[in-house]
């Protein structure tokens, strides 16, 4: 009888993961661990990397797991890392661009703009450039920077797969968070394009849009700091979500393993929304 692992085609293979000390990233790591691949784990906190690629050396003996600081928006700190890298494995097998988040600067306090009502809400007026632009590199080009450095040696070998952390902002964009919503908007038409581009390559590109999930980075939106309930925008989710939670992150790995293994072999330039029913549901 053929194993799950037989049929994944990924155990030994090597997959380098951005942005892997973020809560989402991690547990998809791990998840790889769990069916032998190699993982190499990219965070710009050095620290926090290295003693969670630590961490997973100690529960997966035998594989290939190191931690290295890099800035996903900066060429020569991702071209550094990659010489490190192909000095401890023969080949990046799967890249996975989960470097990304939000940012309180590039948030409105208002949903809509209501004269009278709204008025000492901060609104699309009052967003700061600076957090605005920060917000949109690290997710798009947080994803089009390492793929640059990192898909080149699988474009060599015509073989790689690439998969894109994309979010329901993609789909359906959230008040609030335009900044976040456009640039991970962006990641959708990117997977697209680079799929065409890469196809007769041999490297595939996809994407997965994860519903809601608590993160680092909403937690201040969904969470009420002093209650530990969810806030009213909290509650709008989950009532617009069909299961009615959010999602547990380790729910991301098996769609994640499917689109880099084997079995999705013929599959590219698809986003698949993993996200309780959310973007199926009408709020009706």
């Amino acid at each position: 009888m053929i194993t799950t692992n037989e049929l994944l085609k990924l155990t030994g293979k090597t997959a380098v993961i951005t942005g892997a000390g973020g809560v989402i990233c991690s547990q998809i790591a791990e998840g790889l661990c769990n069916i032998g691949m190699n993982v190499i784990l990219l965070d710009i906190n050095e620290q926090r990397i290295v003693e969670f690629a630590n961490e997973l050396k100690i529960k997966y003996p035998g594989l290939i797991i190191e931690g290295y600081a890099a800035n996903v928006l900066e060429k020569e700190s991702l071209e550094e890392v990659k010489v490190k890298i192909l000095g401890k494995v023969n080949a990046i097998d799967c890249l996975i661009n989960g470097a990304g988040g939000n940012s309180p600067k590039a948030t409105t306090q208002a949903e809509q703009i209501i004269l009278g009502e709204t008025d000492s809400l901060s609104n699309f007026f009052d967003l700061q450039m600076d957090g605005f632009d920060h917000v949109f590199n690290l997710n798009f080009k947080g994803t089009l920077l390492p793929t640059m450095v990192f898909a080149k040696e699988m474009i060599e070998r015509q073989d790689g797969v690439i998969l894109n952390i994309s979010s329901m902002n993609a789909f359906r964009p959230l008040t609030k968070i335009p900044a976040y919503s456009a640039a991970k908007s962006s990641i959708n038409n990117f997977t697209e394009w680079l799929a065409v581009h890469f196809a007769k390559a041999g490297v595939r590109v996809n994407a997965i849009a994860p519903g809601f999930f608590i993160t680092n980075q909403n937690r201040f939106l969904m969470i009420d700091e002093t209650s530990g309930k969810p806030t009213p925008r909290g509650n709008k989710v989950l009532n617009n979500t069909p299961m009615g939670r959010f999602g547990n992150v380790e729910e991301l790995i098996g769609t994640s393993v499917y689109l880099i293994s084997d079995m999705s072999k013929f599959v590219t330039g698809i986003v698949i929304p993993v996200d309780g029913g959310f973007s199926a549901f009408s709020g009706v």
